[in-house]
């Protein structure tokens, strides 16, 4: 089945979502905002249930917004007293200093706890408040902005509008099963944005913004400075340039700055790799407008196809398959034709698949900075007619086959891996 332009957008605009702050606090500030919101008052006490892998992305990461606080009790915390739950993964974006005395008091008195969720989706997320015998309760699963349950003193509330965008959800997944790349390729090398506004839409709001917390970074002492780094011992080369760039979103993303970003497959680290790069390249390139958008979609969908079968979250780092992505993208911009792309992917992959997941942190910038880089040594040796061969570990005998391989390995050869790298951050 060829997928129209529309399927592309609905795609697109699915996971092209704009947040403030990593998405597991998020996440979790989002649902506990929902759950006071559904009870109508502070609570007196809240228990929060996630999946290990929301446990490991949202442990060591600052909530933005917070002065500086890390942690699950926090960010739920946060939610509560000042989140909004209306605005999605921007939830935190109407937090007042005095809310964050509020949650960090609510911390300090243990009002919160946080339990491991077994035996449910590796996205999940379950918050029940109470207060005089009064309860509600939020689920998110899936993704980070989806709620499959809202109760209230035991009574179920769902919205027709939950349940058709319940529908949604599974029509897009649907969608994403027929992507391949180059069907993706067919379609970008015809884009025009007058004939699909829509997407341009999508994209204009991702290089704006992607763009800003880059230079933000480069600019401010976030983090442990990653890109700022990569520059100061560089000599500011154009490759280096372009790893910084896209490092530098992530120093200050997961130090806590409240600047939003365009997401992609739920991850904002993975949103600016798959963008931040191709951006630099194009300025330095001086590409048209329209080379950029169609690298950009590229880049884009490449990455949530590969993330299909990897699934929402994994051992298995979300940086490695964005600057796989990435890599085709950067491709494209070269004016590689599509045997090349490929091979530019498949060299990525090969170099750069035992990075592992073990948390959202600072460190996460110089895995950007590392992936990127590999990422522009698949593409020079792409441009030569250079690829690592099939049978080479993990590599399949075509680009499609090695990305369901990446898939099989993330999804069931990670799973031990998975839990191991829990055990040590909770120290068990």
């Amino acid at each position: 089945m060829t997928l129209s332009a529309n399927d592309y957008f609905e795609i697109l605009k699915s996971e092209l979502l704009l947040a403030l702050g990593c998405t597991e606090p998020i996440a979790i500030a989002l649902c506990a905002a929902k759950a006071r919101s559904v009870l109508g008052v502070i609570p007196d006490s809240t228990e929060i249930y996630c999946s290990a892998n929301v446990i490991k992305n949202a442990h060591s990461v600052i909530v933005p917004n917070s002065d500086g606080a890390k942690g699950i009790p926090f960010a739920a915390a946060l939610g509560i007293c000042g989140g909004t739950p209306e605005r999605g993964l921007e939830v935190l974006e109407s937090v007042r200093a005095e809310h964050i005395a509020s949650a960090q008091k609510m911390v300090d008195l243990e009002k919160i706890s946080v339990k491991l969720a077994n035996d449910v989706d590796n996205l999940y997320i379950r918050c029940i408040v109470e207060k005089d015998g009064e309860t509600a309760e939020a689920v998110i699963s899936g993704k980070h902005n989806r709620f499959t349950s809202i109760i209230k003193n035991g009574k179920t509330l769902l919205s027709i509008e939950q349940e058709q965008e319940i529908s949604s959800d599974h029509h897009v997944h649907q969608l994403k099963s027929q992507l391949n790349v180059e069907e993706i390729f067919n379609f970008v090398k015809t884009f025009e944005c007058a004939q699909e506004p829509a997407i341009c839409t999508l994209i204009d709001s991702q290089i704006k913004n992607n763009s800003a917390i880059a230079e933000e970074g480069l600019n401010g002492d976030w983090g442990q400075q990653v890109g700022k780094t990569l520059l100061a011992f560089s000599g500011d080369t154009p490759q280096d340039e372009i790893a910084a760039f896209a490092a530098a979103g992530s120093d200050a993303r997961m130090s806590g700055c409240s600047m939003p970003v365009v997401i992609n497959s739920g991850s904002g680290n993975q949103g600016m790799t798959v963008s931040n790069p191709l951006i630099k390249m194009a300025e330095q390139l001086k590409s048209p407008k329209t080379k950029l958008y169609q690298a950009l979609i590229l880049s884009n969908l490449i990455a949530i196809h590969i993330k299909y079968y990897i699934g929402s979250l994994s051992a298995y780092c979300g940086a490695v398959s964005a600057a796989s992505a990435a890599a085709g993208g950067m491709a494209y911009l070269k004016d590689l034709p599509l045997e090349k792309i490929e091979k530019a992917i498949i060299n990525t992959l090969a170099v750069s698949s035992g990075i592992i997941c073990d948390g959202a942190k600072a460190s996460c910038a110089a895995k950007i900075a590392v992936s990127v880089k590999n990422a522009q040594l698949g593409v020079n040796m792409a441009s030569k007619g250079l690829v690592f061969q099939a049978g080479d570990g993990i590599l399949g005998d075509s680009i499609e086959l090695t990305i369901q391989n990446v898939g099989r390995l993330a999804k069931n050869g990670m799973t031990s891996t998975d839990q191991e790298i829990l055990d040590i951050i909770l120290d068990v």
